[in-house]
Order: C-alpha cells, then sequence, then structure tokens
C-alpha cells in the first residue's frame, strides 16, 4: 500500500513494515527542503502496527547528498535559496535548520526499529540520513562521507550525535574534518554498518534482518530499544534501576496484572 509519493520520496507499507525510498535515481536521489518535509511527513504517516521501517534508494546511489542547487542565487522553485537565510536573522535561520531536523529526527522512535538499505555513494546529508537510522547494511560498494566541513559547513541534520556514538570522538572528528570516504569494509570494521553484503544481496538481507527483528514482542523490543538508547546519559547505578523498572512493566504485562 502506497502512502505517499512525492518530492523524490516514497512510503509503502506491508503490513508490519515500511519503506521509504528516496526515488530520484535520475538525481542520485539528492536532497532538498521539499524531500525533507517530505521525509517528516512519511515519518506522520506511518500506521500504528508498524513496526520495521526500511530506508532505502533506487538506483546506484542512496544518497548524493544535498543538491547543490540550494547554494545557487536561485535555489531551488519556490524556496527561499540557502544564501537569502544566511542574510536572514538567526531566528530564522535557526528555525529553518529546526524545520530540515525534522525529516531526520523521527527514525529513532522507541516504538520502532529503523535500517537503512546502502549502496553506493552516501554523502554529506546522504550519510546523516542514514545516521538517523537504528542499523545499517551496507552493500560492497557503499561509500560513507561527511563532506560539509569540505565546503566551508559543519554536519548539521543530526548526524554528529549518532556517529560520536558508533565510531567515537577520534574517528568521528577524522572523518568530518577530512571529509574523506569510508568504504564498506571499513564501516563494518569500526561500526558504522551492522552488515555488509554484495549489492545482489542487499534487500534480501534487509528482509531477513527485518523478520528477525519482528520476531520477538512488540513491547519487549520498544521496552529494550529504550534501555540501550539512553545507556550512555545514565549512570551505571541509573541503568541498573532502569532495567528493573523496565522488567517489572514486562513481567506485570506478562502476568497481565495492572500497574
Amino acid at each position: 500500500m502506497t502512502l505517499l509519493d512525492k518530492h523524490g520520496v516514497r512510503l509503502t507499507v506491508d503490513d508490519a513494515i515500511a519503506t521509504v525510498t528516496l526515488a530520484n535515481a535520475a538525481k542520485r536521489n539528492a536532497q532538498s527542503p521539499a524531500l525533507w518535509r517530505a521525509l517528516a511527513e512519511a515519518g506522520s504517516l506511518l500506521p500504528g502496527n508498524v513496526r520495521i521501517v526500511v530506508l532505502r534508494g533506487e538506483g546506484k546511489s542512496f544518497s548524493a547528498g544535498l543538491d547543490r542547487q540550494a547554494f545557487t542565487p536561485e535555489g531551488f522553485d519556490g524556496e527561499p535559496s540557502f544564501l537569502d537565510l544566511a542574510r536572514g536573522t538567526d531566528e530564522a535561520l535557526d528555525a529553518t535548520i529546526a524545520e530540515y531536523q525534522e525529516a531526520f529526527t523521527w527514525w529513532r522512535r522507541n516504538d520502532l526499529v529503523s535500517i537503512a538499505a546502502v549502496q553506493g555513494h552516501a554523502i554529506g546529508a546522504g550519510f546523516q540520513l542514514a545516521l538517523a537510522c537504528d542499523l545499517r547494511v551496507a552493500a560492497e560498494d557503499a561509500q560513507f562521507a561527511m563532506r560539509e566541513t569540505s565546503l566551508g559547513l559543519v554536519p548539521d541534520l543530526t548526524g554528529t550525535h549518532p556517529l560520536v556514538g558508533l565510531v567515537g570522538y577520534a574517528r568521528a572528528l577524522e572523518i568530518c574534518a577530512t571529509g574523506r570516504f569510508v568504504h564498506a569494509a571499513e564501516a563494518e570494521r569500526i561500526g558504522l554498518a551492522n552488515l555488509v553484503v554484495p549489492g545482489a544481496e542487499l534487500d534480501a538481507a534487509v528482509a531477513d534482518l527485518a523478520a528477525a527483528l519482528t520476531a520477538a514482542p512488540r513491547d519487549a523490543v520498544i521496552e529494550t530499544k529504550a534501555l540501550l538508547a539512553g545507556a550512555m546519559d545514565r549512570t551505571y547505578e541509573e541503568q541498573r534501576r532502569a532495567e528493573r523498572a523496565a522488567q517489572a512493566r514486562r513481567l506485570r504485562d506478562l502476568a497481565g496484572v495492572g500497574d
């Protein structure tokens, strides 16, 4: 069932699994403000029974990043150019970037597990979109790069937090400051990718992972994800208490005992 198909974003749902497809292969799924609004809308349209969201890109590349048209004086039709935004107030610029970030924030909701299926280039905003997901499965030809610093900018689409969490501060700094490519084998070795497979096997590998993730009871997965997501912000003792509270909820639920 197709719930959304506009601005290079297509959302389909098959029972508990939703698929968000970047559908502008001719431009290597380059991103724009309209695409970001469509991605945010896709998150709001998910039916309540969806447990897994797969993010994929059509064609040879997952996403080549921000469409360079954003930096031209004319920008995109009906949109202020980035140059115009830079001339505005700090408050207006902050609000606009916050709106753009909404496309990248919902993928880590506790009631979902999101999987990015990455082939070819995942550059800049494309890299950050892959990082927005909980898990990443990469084809052998995948190449990740954070090119913003090379353009005199910073990564501002929520990618810095998960990147540091996955690979550590020093490695994240080196990847961002140099803008170099991280190829699939290295991505798996340093924890950026959960799994690397031949390109022809990417869809099947993602489907297998999605099936495995839906095998466990939903509430147990939701509680576990919340525990893990908050672990680094808690002390050891706080995490112990969080585990006890979560387990108490699960036991009461299984026993049919109310709070």
